[in-house]
C-alpha cells in the first residue's frame, strides 16, 4: 500500500510541474532538487516566460490545479503579512467553484451516515444541488414536519483527496524551503500546517453546527443579523441540516434597490455587526465573503443580514481584544507613540523595543493616510500597515489578527460597495468607545470577578495546604544551607583535632628521644617541629 501511494504522490507532483512550467512559474520547478543538475537545459526548451505578472500566473495554476490548491490560494490570499500586497490580491481573486457530484452520491452518504432510508429522514429531497463547492455541496430538502432545511454533504473520498494534496503540498513547502532562497522568508512549512488545520475545522460538519448555534445565541432578539437554526437530530460529522432561508445575495445591489432597501443602512449595519461579533462576543464569523452573506427585505428600511457557512469562525483573548480596541481609538486620535507602547505592552514586539523608534515608524507610516477624508480610511489596511511596520520590529506573526484583518477587509469592500459614502470610523468609534467604557466600569468587573468566583474559591481552598507546602519547602531549603555552612566548620575543627594530635605526638616523642637517644639534637628538632604544629593549628571560629 505505501508503494502505490508513493507513487500516486510522486504522479501528482508530476502533474503539479506540468501546470506550473505551463503558467510560466518554471523558476520553481528548476529550482527542485529533481531538476537543478539540468537548469542550464532549460534554455534550449521552445517556452518562455509569460509576459503576465507572477500573481496572476500562480493564480491561474492554482485554478487548473484543483479546489484544494483554490482553497489554499484563498488561504494565502489572507496572508499579506507573508505575501506582497499586489499577490494578496491577485489571489483573493480565487473562486471555490467546482462541478456537483452526483445527487446519488449525496444519497448513498446520507444513508451512511444515518442508516436509515432517505424517506424516513426527509419528505422531499432534491437531488440536484443548490451550490457545490471544493469540500461539500448544499440541497434543499423538507422535513416531514414542513419545514424547509438544506443539507450540507460533504464529497465523497473528500478527506483522501484532501490528504493526498496536503501531503504535496508539505512535500512542495519542503523543498521550497531547503532550494528556493525568497521561501525561506515565507516560512511554507508552517503555511501548509496552519492550511491543513483550517480544512481539518472545515471537514467536521458538527464544529460547524456548533458555530452556528453559538453564533445564533450571540445575535438572538437581534435586528442586525439572523442565523438559521440547527436541525440537529439531522447532522452527523459529514452531514450538517438548517433551516433554509431566503434573501438577496447582499453583492446583488441593484435587487436589493430594486426592493427599495435602505442601503446606506445596510452598510452601516455589516460594520456594526463586525465590531460587535469581534468586541461584544468575542466570537466572529471569518469567511463573511458575498457569497455566505443575504439580505432579509422584508422590511426594505430595516434590512437584516443573513449569514450562512460558519465552517470557519475567529476569537481573540482577552488581551488582544484590549490592544486592539486601543490601538484603533489611538490611531484616529494620531497618539503614535500609545500605538507604540501597545505593541510592546501586548507582546506583539519584542519587550526590549524602543518605543521612540517604533513610535517614529508608526508615525511615517499612519501620517500620509490622514492626507484622505475619514471616510476613505480603510481600518483593514490600517492594520494591514502597523503589521508590516512593526515586522521590522521583529513582531511575530499573531494568526488570530490575521483572520480578523481578512474579515475586516472583506467587510470595508462590501460595506463600500453598497454605500461608496459609508464613514466606518462614524459607525465604529461608538462601538469600541462603549466596550472602552464597559470594560472599565467597576460594576462589570465586579460581576467578573463574580463570574469568576467558582475559580476563585477552590483557588482559595487549596490555599493553606499550598502554604504549608510552601513553608515545608523554605524550612527544607534553609537546614540544607545551615548544614552546608556547618560542613566548613566541622571540617576545620577536624582538621584542628588531628594537628593537635600529631603536634603532640611529636613534641612527646621528640623530648623522650633526645633524654634517651643520640643524637640529642634529632630530638629537640622533631620536639620544635611538634610545638610549632600544636601553636599554628588552626582555631574553630
Amino acid at each position: 500500500m505505501q508503494p502505490m501511494r508513493r507513487a500516486r504522490q510522486v504522479l501528482r507532483m508530476l502533474t503539479i510541474q506540468r501546470v506550473l512550467v505551463k503558467h510560466g512559474l518554471d523558476e520553481i520547478v528548476w529550482r527542485t532538487h529533481l531538476f537543478r543538475p539540468l537548469a542550464w537545459a532549460r534554455r534550449l526548451l521552445p517556452f518562455g516566460r509569460s509576459s503576465q505578472p507572477f500573481g496572476v500566473r500562480l493564480r491561474e495554476a492554482l485554478e487548473e490545479l484543483g479546489p484544494i490548491f483554490v482553497k489554499f490560494g484563498q488561504a494565502l490570499s489572507v496572508r499579506p503579512d507573508l505575501l506582497s500586497v499586489e499577490m494578496a490580491g491577485e489571489l483573493a481573486k480565487l473562486q471555490d467553484q467546482v462541478p456537483p457530484f452526483a445527487g446519488e452520491q449525496a444519497v448513498d452518504a446520507l444513508l451512511a451516515a444515518f442508516g436509515r432510508p432517505l424517506d424516513t429522514l426527509f419528505a422531499e429531497f432534491d437531488r440536484t444541488p443548490l451550490a457545490a463547492a471544493s469540500i461539500a455541496q448544499v440541497h434543499a430538502a423538507r422535513l416531514h414536519d414542513g419545514a424547509a432545511v438544506v443539507v450540507k454533504v460533504l464529497r465523497p473520498n473528500v478527506r483522501a483527496f484532501i490528504q493526498r494534496d496536503i501531503e504535496v503540498l508539505r512535500a512542495i513547502a519542503e523543498l521550497a524551503e531547503r532550494y528556493w532562497p525568497e521561501a525561506r522568508r515565507l516560512h511554507p512549512i508552517e503555511v501548509v500546517a496552519e492550511f491543513e488545520k483550517t480544512l481539518a475545522n472545515e471537514l467536521d460538519l458538527m464544529r460547524e453546527a456548533a458555530n452556528a448555534a453559538q453564533l445564533k445565541r450571540n445575535f438572538a432578539g437581534s435586528e442586525l443579523l439572523y442565523v438559521p437554526e440547527v436541525y440537529w437530530d439531522y447532522c452527523r460529522p459529514n452531514v450538517l441540516t438548517l433551516e433554509r432561508i431566503f434573501g438577496i445575495q447582499v453583492d446583488d445591489i441593484d435587487a436589493l434597490r430594486r426592493a427599495g432597501t435602505d442601503i446606506k443602512r445596510l452598510a452601516e449595519n455589516g460594520v456594526e455587526i463586525f465590531f460587535t461579533q469581534v468586541f461584544r462576543h468575542n466570537f466572529f464569523h471569518a469567511d463573511m465573503h458575498p457569497g455566505n452573506i443575504f439580505v432579509d427585505v422584508a422590511d426594505p428600511a430595516r434590512p437584516k443580514y443573513v449569514a450562512v457557512d460558519f465552517g470557519i469562525v475567529g476569537t481573540l483573548d482577552a488581551r488582544d481584544q484590549h490592544y486592539l480596541a486601543e490601538n484603533f481609538l489611538a490611531f484616529f486620535r494620531r497618539d503614535y507613540r500609545r500605538v507604540a507602547s501597545l505593541h510592546v505592552d501586548s507582546a506583539w514586539v519584542p519587550a526590549g523595543t524602543r518605543i521612540d523608534e517604533l513610535e517614529a515608524a508608526v508615525r511615517a507610516v499612519c501620517e500620509p493616510i490622514f492626507n484622505k477624508p475619514l471616510k476613505d480610511i480603510s481600518f483593514g489596511l490600517v492594520l494591514l500597515r502597523l503589521f508590516q511596520t512593526a515586522r521590522q520590529f521583529n513582531m511575530e506573526v499573531q494568526p488570530q489578527l490575521v483572520l480578523l484583518q481578512k474579515t475586516l477587509l472583506a467587510i470595508e469592500g462590501l460595506g463600500r460597495q453598497l454605500y461608496p459614502e459609508l464613514d466606518l470610523w462614524k459607525t465604529a468609534k461608538p462601538v469600541l468607545e462603549e466596550w472602552m467604557r464597559e470594560r472599565r466600569d467597576p460594576r462589570t468587573q465586579l460581576k467578573q470577578l463574580i463570574a469568576a468566583w467558582p475559580e476563585i474559591s477552590e483557588d482559595l481552598s487549596r490555599l493553606p495546604r499550598l502554604l504549608h507546602r510552601a513553608i515545608r519547602r523554605v524550612d527544607a531549603e534553609d537546614a540544607a544551607v545551615q548544614r552546608q555552612q556547618r560542613a566548613p566548620v566541622e571540617r576545620r575543627r577536624q582538621t584542628r583535632l588531628e594537628q593537635i594530635v600529631i603536634g603532640a605526638a611529636l613534641l612527646i616523642a621528640g623530648v623522650l628521644w633526645s633524654g634517651l637517644a643520640a643524637p640529642a639534637w634529632l630530638g629537640w628538632a622533631g620536639a620544635a617541629v611538634g610545638l610549632a604544629v600544636l601553636v599554628f593549628a588552626p582555631r574553630h571560629r
